[in-house]
């Protein structure tokens, strides 16, 4: 190590060290004051209302956001193909109501994968939230119906990481781990390395889903934000199924690997 990231170093630690071995006070805090000087110049009814409009826009307002994080024309093996991904939500800082939709298809083929999930999403930590709920696969094969819980998270270094467990009414088993960063090359420019594991205990035929890990998702994407809520970007994506999954593709005379071109548009409000 370098002389002087080596002093660096230890000065850093030097002046952390008081503060992150300061022990924790165990009192409670102390008690909201409630001598208002405002009250006694003013109608005490009219400031307690006045009081409680701030205690709602400072953290007790309900807000909402519509997100398509994935909005996308591909190219894979040669062919051409459209991908969606994206939520909504309502509620506040603690506890939310959560819309997500997913799926992907070609103009030859059609929709080829669908779901919908609805979902009851409680902060359980500053950067972690846990959540419960429903949901719905209309493709590939049958519909079905699953039972959902799952994780929504900002992990240090400010990866985002999403991950869940689905049950459905006929005992089959899914997982799903998701992963992504942001690298701001510049305030605008920003590159999306992104990966999505999926899993399974148990062979689903039906759904062209084999026991364990089943498919992994990796894709770069690159950026630019025309404004925050408004972001076309290009990418590379490189897919590929596993196990029993994959024998199933071959199956049906389909390949278990592909890479491909995206283009599309990341937008909210």
């Amino acid at each position: 190590m370098k002389p002087g990231l080596l002093a660096a170093l230890t000065l850093t630690l030097a002046l952390a060290a008081p503060v992150l071995a300061r022990p924790l006070d165990p009192r409670p805090p102390p008690p909201v004051p409630a001598d208002h000087a405002a009250d006694k110049a003013y109608d005490p009814a009219v400031m307690d209302r006045a009081r409680a409009v701030l205690r709602f826009e400072h953290g007790g307002m309900p807000m909402s956001k519509v997100m398509a994080d994935l909005f996308e024309y591909q190219t894979r093996a040669g062919e051409a193909g459209f991908r969606w991904e994206g939520e909504a939500w309502y509620g506040g800082d603690i506890n939310r109501l959560v819309m997500t939709s997913a799926g992907d298809g070609t103009p030859r083929t059609g929709l080829e994968a669908a779901e919908v999930q609805a979902l009851y999403s409680r902060a359980v930590g500053p950067f972690t939230d846990l959540q419960g709920g429903l949901r719905q696969d209309f493709k590939p094969g049958p519909a079905r119906t699953y039972a959902t819980v799952g994780f929504e998270a900002v992990l240090p270094y400010w990866l985002r990481a999403r991950g869940g467990l689905y049950l459905s009414t006929r005992g089959d088993l899914l997982g799903r781990a998701e992963g992504s960063y942001d690298l701001r090359l510049t305030q605008r420019l920003i590159l999306q390395p992104r990966a999505e594991l999926n899993f399974a205990a148990q062979d689903m035929p039906r759904q062209d889903i084999g026991q364990g890990l089943s498919k992994a998702e990796f894709g770069l994407r690159l950026r630019y934000e025309l404004r925050r809520e408004l972001a076309p970007y290009v990418g590379v994506t490189y897919d590929r199924a596993f196990g029993h999954t994959a024998d199933l593709a071959r199956a049906r005379g389909e390949k278990t690997k592909a890479a491909g071109v995206v283009m599309g548009v990341r937008g909210w409000f």
